[in-house]
């Protein structure tokens, strides 16, 4: 007696498990990879830090809150310019490019001050840069100072940094694992379903019946 091929090739009740454990088995592999990768991009990059100088805008006697709120938001806009960055160049010992590169500023609605941030990776070099831009800023504003009847004045220095800004090795572990998992889980729910019986073995479609020939239907009218 010849075996059934069609048995003969049917997978097994291991083999089925076995496949049903491989996207969990992919999942956590996910994880320990981006976990890893994660931990490993924190501890080789280079740590860069953030100092912050602020200036305010000062209406005078001929001027109101009011404008000199507007005009801080347009010193805020002016202080990346290549006019100012040219002028704090020397002072914060820096080209203009990389003045460009690493000055940023910002803004708030309610109050007229104005944020100038620079990042290094020396926490000397970010000091340097946020106050050169500043001191630039408030030269070029206090120029034009009886036109716009708003001036700018210093408030508060920037320091030199004692703590970097960048995240920290424990953060990106822990969105590498995150990311990690995600990819994991989005494979897990694309992945292809096997449909099985209780005994484990695939589920067969039932047969379509095959429509009868022409002439038989004749023969047996």
């Amino acid at each position: 007696m010849t075996e059934n091929p069609i048995a003969c090739s049917r997978p097994s009740g291991r083999q089925f498990r076995a496949a049903a454990w491989l996207p969990w088995v992919l999942l956590v592999a996910g994880t320990l990879v981006g976990g890893l990768a994660g931990g490993a991009y924190g501890l080789l990059r280079a740590p860069v830090y953030t100092a912050t100088s602020y200036v305010v805008a000062v209406p005078t006697e001929e001027s109101d809150p009011a404008s000199a709120l507007g005009f801080a938001q347009a010193y805020g806009r002016a202080a990346t310019q290549l006019a100012v960055l040219g002028d704090a160049q020397v002072s914060a010992d820096v080209p203009v490019r990389t003045l460009q590169r690493s000055v940023r500023t910002a803004t708030s609605p309610d109050a007229p001050m104005v944020a100038v941030s620079a990042t290094s990776r020396r926490p000397g070099t970010a000091a340097r840069m946020a106050n050169a831009v500043a001191h630039a800023l408030t030269l070029h504003a206090n120029g034009t100072k009886n036109s716009t009847h708003v001036q700018l004045v210093q408030f508060s220095q920037a320091v030199r940094p004692t703590e970097p800004s960048s995240a920290s090795p424990q953060l990106t572990t822990l969105v590498g694992t995150s990311a990690g998992g995600l990819l994991g889980g989005l494979l897990l729910l694309v992945r292809p379903r096997r449909t099985t019986t209780g005994d484990d073995e695939p589920v067969r479609p039932a047969p379509v019946p095959v429509p009868a020939p022409a002439a038989d239907v004749h023969g047996q009218l």
